[in-house]
């Protein structure tokens, strides 16, 4: 087991000699193969230096990721290390927050995604679904991680703001897309690394383009917030996540501002469909270039249909929730998050109070470290064959929290992990039950850089037939 005990002589571990500026790059350009090759060369930890940023030891020994995740209050702290995404949500979100102001905001965050509330989001998710694909015909060709987006984008728009039509969600959706598609590619993902190519150099330029769809959408959100409240001080309160931060309180009785509901609102507006759609168009990317998991999951779905009696309005809440229990379909999505994780790492943790001790070093007060969530997938003693996508090996086998982490773990834990894999099952479901679909280009593909994220890239399905 790893202990957290002090050490007499703290240092980094060891990690590449390569200039900062190169490391950077490798980390910017080519995430995965990097990481790869590290691990190779110093095993289950070492440190990378980036220029302009701190020191980061990574690690992928499922023992000290445990004994990090399970350390006390206080033993770290983790949003002050996350500034490189204070220009997307802002300094009050929660991703940035420690202490007491993180304890409280993640409180107040928790319950509209865990729970009963679960099922007041599958109608949404299945409608959407079946909305941006009504049109898709039999020999359409779709690129599918931009539908992807599409479809996970409308989810968290009327999820959070109840918004189902008209020219404010439209706006909306279309200001978040093309604010995050200016760092879309590995060139221009360099802005988010390097404050110092945050210029505004007007309309034209790439940052300005950035600031400017940002402010946009801030003037959507307060707008937003304002109307809602308006509509819950008439007694007129919805069921969208908006109207339950709004009537939240804190354990002193205090609601959020409207800053820091603007900075949560615009958290769960990236956070919320950028790693969705990612992991979605992996899943039907990996499903269709091994062709038998497709058909072992749509005999998987046929079964549950006729077991359930499913209407072709789609899954009524309870069976929606029983077919988040579907063993094939719950392990093609598990296997999609596990080959080629959204994120990279977890959030970096900084050292508090004394050293950590972890596979043998002792490291120092102030030091970062982050669990490597790629490297601890692809470990060969808990993933054999880890590059090949193989769903049967989350029904073989249950992995612990340690040994599977796309979605962090500890304090630090993504709150929408629920949402998320609930709304992965829906979308897949619904896709399916409809279409069969076929790679219109076998190939293998690899991961890309885009923001701060890894993402498939361009991947293109036919569809091969359409059932009513």
């Amino acid at each position: 087991m790893v202990d957290l005990l002090d050490r007499p002589t703290p240092m980094l571990p060891d990690g590449p000699r390569s200039s900062p500026a190169l490391q950077i790059f490798h980390w910017i350009s080519r995430p995965y193969p990097f990481l790869d090759e590290c691990a190779q060369k110093f095993g289950d930890i070492f440190t990378l230096r980036f220029s302009g940023l701190e020191p980061i030891v990574f690690c992928s020994d499922p023992d000290s990721i445990q004994a990090i995740f399970r350390a006390p209050p206080g033993r770290f702290t983790s949003g002050a290390n996350n500034q490189i995404l204070r220009v997307l949500v802002g300094d009050a979100s929660i991703l940035l927050l420690d202490g007491d102001r993180h304890r409280r905001q993640r409180q107040l965050l928790m319950p509209p995604f865990h729970g009963e509330r679960m099922r007041a989001y599958n109608g949404v998710i299945h409608d959407v679904t079946a909305r941006v694909s009504q049109d898709w015909q039999r020999g359409n060709s779709i690129t599918i991680r931009p539908v992807m987006q599409e479809i996970s984008l409308r989810v968290i728009l009327e999820a959070v703001f109840g918004l189902h039509e008209g020219d404010e969600l439209e706006q909306l959706a279309q200001l978040t897309s093309d604010m995050l598609d200016v760092t879309s590619s590995p060139l221009s993902s360099s802005m988010l690394f390097f404050p110092w190519l945050q210029r505004d150099l007007g309309a034209w330029s790439p940052w300005g383009q950035f600031l400017q769809r940002r402010g946009q959408i801030d003037a959507i959100l307060y707008s937003q917030i304002e109307r809602r409240r308006q509509a819950i001080a008439a007694g007129q309160s919805g069921n969208d996540i908006l109207s339950m931060l709004l009537a939240a309180r804190d354990e002193a009785g205090n609601p959020m501002t409207d800053g820091e509901l603007r900075d949560e609102l615009i958290t769960l507006l990236i956070a919320g469909h950028e790693t969705t759609a990612s992991s979605l168009a992996w899943a039907l990317y990996w499903m269709h270039h091994e062709p038998e998991i497709a058909a072992k999951l749509q005999a998987e779905l046929r079964h549950f249909e006729q077991d359930q009696g499913e209407d072709q309005g789609g899954p009524s809440p309870e069976d929606a929730m029983a077919l988040q229990k579907l063993p094939y379909l719950s392990a093609v999505c598990q296997e999609a998050l596990r080959l080629y994780p959204v994120v990279p790492i977890t959030f970096p943790r900084c050292v508090m109070d004394q050293p950590l001790t972890i596979k043998g070093h002792s490291i120092p007060v102030g030091s970062l470290v982050a669990p490597c969530i790629y490297l601890t997938h692809h470990r060969p003693d808990l993933y054999p064959d880890s590059k090949r996508f193989r769903p049967e090996r989350f029904i073989e086998r249950q992995f612990s929290s340690s040994e599977f982490i796309p979605f962090g773990g500890g304090n630090r834990q993504c709150i929408g992990m629920a949402f998320a894999l609930f709304e992965m099952k829906i979308v897949l479901a619904t896709l399916l039950k409809r279409f069969d679909f076929a790679l219109a280009a076998p190939q293998t593909l690899k991961p890309v850089r885009r923001g701060l994220t890894v993402a498939p890239p361009p991947i293109r399905l036919t569809i091969s037939a359409v059932r009513s």
